[in-house]
């Protein structure tokens, strides 16, 4: 009798801002084993984030051998690997050494924002104009400044071609390839602020403004397609397709299928993203939204507009970590579910400032409404309302720009999982959410990316066939209610920003 031959995968990596997933998958779409692996931020000043560029990679490399073994899955099975990724978190490194000469810059930081407040004023129209992006610290451009500025003779070795830059996808291509590839996709790129979305290229007006040599910068390539093979001991001297790179959001907004104009979801994360897809002609926004790249596939480019929402998930970490009010993050569901106030508390938590559709970066954290009455319950939920004031801000404003009615809101990402969350986002967008079958897309979108590029699934149609939901989270609030509460948490904005410490 024949042997039955084993199955083959695709192996997704998760590579995101306080944690590392790897995830195989199947080609049914089963997720089959999950690694994961926290990774550690530093915040050396107020307002800075950095992590260690060698401990992400590291992460990496322990999440794919525990995911590998656990499952007894062979390297030699595994068909492709995608590569799903924080975006404008900043690298730079030495080509010959592989070795970071600082470490990385977290999208979050604000270390350059005094920088990015400079070239707003000398030039921000332009960069908008042609990166679609509102000139802001957030992005990768101020921060590689940044570290050719601080670390001694960085720029004049960055202009010998002997420093290579990466977010965090072209770091990872780098160490898997063994050095041997330095690219990144689209949608990344588009992130960096010095991509030109209309042009498809790294943009030389940019690059000039900010003294950044173009020998730093990675090839850009589509999100879906063979960059190179694994190298080295990882994968015990098996060559795998690198196949598949995407930005986290973009990546989320596959993984999802919202692949057609109009369609919207929202990645409840540490931050919140809210991603439009807008077709394959960038959309302007008048409302500070960003206008991105989403994917390339089939050597078509999608664009999107998109609303960052600085901090969301890590609202309910600092409940738990710091504050100390809650014992761990599920905790916050029981919590608001037991509070019995009239939703009289906001919690403004711009801890590193606001993001879309405001940018203010001066902004910082606000608590309003609190009486003799208020507890701790109170306070949780104030917390929990929060991260669906800020999405119903961005999806106003994507309404705004658009002309479009949202009728439905894809929800992924950990915070997702909170049920009082997703039946408060609904009640106070007044519009259903549907919540994915398995909150964790990015990685499923990474997965579909890389299959396409080998062959492991021929199409998307296949991959809908396929696609489950999840759970829908119907309105069940009055109007008057609504409107009530949503004025109540403008004017805790209003206040927040009139206030500069």
């Amino acid at each position: 009798m024949a042997l039955k031959q084993p199955e083959n995968y695709v192996l997704a990596i998760d590579q995101g801002t306080s944690s590392t997933r790897a995830f195989i998958f199947d080609h049914s779409g089963r997720k089959v084993i999950e690694g994961y692996k926290e990774v550690h931020q530093s915040y050396p000043h107020a307002g800075w984030v950095e992590s260690d560029a060698n401990e992400i990679w590291n992460s990496v490399l322990s999440v794919i051998a525990s995911a590998l073994i656990d499952a007894s899955i062979h390297p030699e099975n595994i068909q492709a690997i995608g590569i799903s990724s924080q975006r404008e978190t900043t690298i730079v490194w030495d080509r010959a050494t592989g070795e970071p000469i600082y470490p990385a810059v977290g999208w979050q930081s604000q270390q350059t924002a005094a920088l990015a407040k400079q070239l707003a004023t000398d030039h921000g129209d332009e960069i908008q104009a042609k990166t679609g992006l509102v000139v802001d610290a957030y992005f990768s451009a101020t921060k590689i400044r940044w570290i050719l500025d601080h670390v001694p003779g960085a720029q004049e070795r960055a202009e010998k071609g002997e420093l290579a830059f990466g977010t965090v996808d072209s770091w990872l291509a780098w160490k898997l390839s063994g050095g041997k590839i330095h690219v990144t996709d689209y949608s990344n790129a588009s992130r960096t602020m010095l991509f030109n979305i209309h042009e498809l290229q790294w943009d030389a007006d940019v690059l000039n403004w900010l003294n950044i040599p173009a020998a730093m910068l990675p090839a850009v390539k589509s999100s879906s397609e063979v960059y190179g093979v694994t190298q080295n001991f990882q994968f015990y001297g098996v060559e795998v397709p690198i196949a598949g790179l995407m930005g986290d959001q973009s990546a989320a907004l596959l993984g999802q299928l919202a692949i057609k104009p109009g369609m919207v979801k929202n990645t409840y994360g540490d931050g919140a993203f809210a991603m439009m897809n807008t077709g394959h002609e960038p959309q302007t926004s008048k409302h500070n939204l960003l206008t991105t790249i989403a994917y390339q596939l089939d050597g078509k480019v999608t664009y999107a507009l998109e609303g960052s929402i600085l901090v969301a998930g890590t609202a309910l970490a600092w409940l738990h970590e710091s504050l100390k009010i809650i014992d761990n993050v599920p905790e916050s569901r029981q919590a608001a579910m037991a509070s019995t106030d009239d939703d009289e508390v906001y919690v403004v938590p711009a801890f590193n400032g606001l993001g879309a559709p405001y940018w203010d970066p001066d902004a910082r954290g606000a608590v309003f409404g609190l009486t003799r009455g208020s507890n701790r319950n109170d306070f949780v939920k104030a917390t929990l309302q929060s991260i669906a004031y800020q999405t119903r801000d961005v999806l106003t404003t994507m309404t705004q720009d658009t002309g479009i009615t949202i009728s439905e809101l894809m929800a992924d990402g950990g915070a997702s999982r909170n049920r009082y969350l997703m039946q408060f986002q609904a009640d106070i967008l007044n519009t259903p959410v549907q919540r994915a079958a398995d909150e964790e897309t990015t990685a499923t979108g990474a997965a579909i990316a890389a299959g396409l590029a080998v062959g492991y699934w021929d199409s998307l149609d296949e991959i809908e066939q396929i696609h489950a939901d999840g759970r829908m989270f119907v309105p069940d609030m009055g109007e008057a209610r609504r409107q009530r509460l949503y004025a109540g948490w403008q004017q805790a904005v209003k206040a927040t920003r009139t206030f500069k410490p």
